[in-house]
């Protein structure tokens, strides 16, 4: 929990309380449906919460803005953000039945209200949002083709709508085969542990 209070001093006590709670019920459902690596649960702090809220360093959505979370796993980076922006609406997707269930669950748990669920893939879902969120979820350029369609034409945020999804690697190649505007922020430029010295924000406007 230091590591999201280092980045995020301001938090409410009632943010405190759930993010606290994820230290918690993540690994106690884990043990029952994996949906983060064994290896990696010790570090989801660092490695799933904080990552998640690096979006946050990027945009600061209006209330009543509407995120997609495309291949949300366990809830990431749906959940964290959530927490964050109570004011927002979040529709987290996954085509893996039980990993929607852990995510669900684990709202219910800290009484996230600002959240629902679909088992399913982006072609299933209707809604218009401002921006689509993701982290390492296929191809840069299927992406865009994917979610295009669910971009709201509706521009109420200072940054114009788009996808905001988080990358790690050599992304020369996928960049490259996008066709409109990106930007692509290292995330060591907003975080000093080591993790992030291979992570990246990638920007597409719709």
């Amino acid at each position: 929990m230091d590591e999201i209070l280092k980045y995020f001093p301001d938090l409410t006590p009632e943010q405190i309380e759930r993010f606290t709670a994820l230290g918690r019920l993540y690994p106690e459902w884990n043990e029952k449906i994996n949906v983060i690596s064994r290896k990696d649960i010790d570090n989801l702090y660092t490695h799933h919460i904080l990552h998640s809220l690096a979006i946050a360093r990027f945009i600061t959505p209006v209330d009543g803005s509407l995120l997609i979370d495309l291949g949300t796993g366990g809830g990431f980076p749906g959940i964290p953000l959530a927490i964050l922006w109570p004011g927002c609406r979040f529709h987290l997707i996954d085509r893996i039945g039980k990993k929607i269930r852990v995510a669900s669950e684990i709202a219910s748990e800290i009484g996230l209200t600002n959240v629902t669920f679909q088992h399913g893939d982006m072609g299933e879902c209707k809604l218009k949002a401002d921006y689509v969120i993701s982290r390492a979820v296929m191809q840069l350029d299927e992406l865009v083709r994917i979610i295009s369609r669910n971009i709201s034409s509706e521009q109420r945020n200072r940054i114009p709508n788009g996808l905001v999804c988080l990358k790690g690697g050599d992304l020369a190649p996928e960049l490259g085969r996008v066709k409109r505007p990106i930007l692509d922020i290292p995330l060591s430029d907003w975080f000093a542990e080591d993790y992030f010295k291979t992570k990246d924000l990638i920007y597409v406007e719709l």
